[in-house]
């Protein structure tokens, strides 16, 4: 099994915007961002670096410079050997953690894997988008889904940490769908793997076709139904998902034109898997009173639920369950509840396996 757990570690983000590739995909609008083609310098990224390592908190024993935003082994080989040379006199910080890059599936081969290795680069991670030819050709992608296979197969082959990035709601793609690629990027067995629901933004491709009438992107519940069963999936597979939803850039949530955006997405899906898993326990148990569902402290706001929707769906099947936390349970939450039997009431206990 991959996926197999790692220390809390920090990340030194660099920023190199989408140069190396060679399209403007449906989804993307880096193009469109005044300023957003300048690629940081060696001395930015350097300086980058110090100042992450400086200021790398107490909890984080570890830290990974990452090259993130564009695809890296795309960009011209020169001022990508460049930024490399740039960060090689952190790998001998005590902190260091490797380098994690991000990069497209065609441009991924054994020669920049060998070039990768020698500057430190230990993870790397693939935007597949979705694992359906039809989907990734509608949405300007330029590369198949043989390819995505073929290029995480070459990356585990050579030693590397696999990441697997996937968006949900594409142009031409249905929940079905994303539910197939899901599942075909789990077979890939990564280390790592970050979802993404769409979200529409002016100046893309997605923003033409809704103005168009031809693509109506999913919303917040259809995507919040869909990313639980998928997190339910990796993390039964022992796959870390690290990222659920865009990050909170200034602007985005008023920018955003249609799709899913929400700050706290990734802890809505967790609510909704954990209402799953809850709902599940309790239809395996016949209650004559009132359920007492018992949850670690740190998972009661996720139990309840936003707005206690968790709590007040439950309660539409169970009447009178209750929701509290118990510092002494081992599992994620245990149900109790009492049953009559032979004239009297008998105490039952029903531990849920936690993940």
């Amino acid at each position: 099994m991959t996926g197999t757990a790692s220390p809390r570690h920090a990340s030194i983000p660099i920023f190199v915007p989408h140069l190396g590739c060679p399209r403007q995909c449906s989804f993307c609008d880096q193009r469109a961002i005044s300023g957003a083609a300048r690629m940081p310098s060696p001395v930015e990224a350097a300086e980058r670096c110090r100042e992450g390592f400086a200021s790398l908190p107490a909890r984080y024993p570890v830290a990974e410079i990452a090259f993130f935003g564009g695809s890296f082994t795309a960009i011209p080989r020169g001022e990508m050997t460049a930024l490399l040379e740039a960060v090689q006199p952190f790998r001998r910080e005590p902190a260091f953690g490797g380098i994690r890059i991000s990069t497209r599936p065609d441009a991924i081969d054994r020669e920049v894997l060998a070039l990768l290795r020698g500057y430190g680069v230990r993870a790397i991670e693939l935007g597949a988008q979705s694992l359906y030819n039809s989907v990734l050709e509608a949405n300007g992608r330029g590369h198949t889904a043989e390819q995505v296979a073929e290029a995480a197969k070459l990356i585990r082959e050579e030693g590397f940490s696999l990441g697997l990035q996937m968006m949900t709601g594409l142009y031409q793609s249905t929940p079905e769908l994303d539910w197939g690629t899901g599942l075909g990027l789990a077979a890939m067995e990564p280390d790592t793997l970050r979802i993404y629901p769409t979200v529409v933004l002016p100046g893309t491709g997605l923003a033409a076709l809704m103005a168009a009438g031809a693509y109506r992107p999913p919303g917040l519940e259809e995507t919040v139904a869909l990313c639980a069963r998928l997190l339910r999936l990796f993390e039964e597979r022992g796959i870390r998902v690290i990222r659920l939803g865009l990050h909170a850039q200034e602007g985005l949530a008023e920018r955003a034109l249609g799709g899913c955006f929400h700050p706290a997405l990734g802890e809505l899906c967790r609510s909704r898997l954990l209402l799953l898993r809850m709902t599940e326990a309790l239809q395996q148990q016949t209650a004559e009173t009132a359920p007492v569902v018992l949850v670690k402290p740190r998972l009661l706001s996720q139990a309840v639920g936003q707005r206690q929707q968790n709590l007040l769906a439950l309660r539409r099947e169970w009447p009178g369950l209750s929701i509290r936390p118990a510092e002494e349970i081992e599992e994620d939450f245990l149900i109790l509840y009492q049953r009559k039997e032979e004239n009297r009431e008998q105490e039952v206990r029903y531990a849920a396996e936690g993940d």
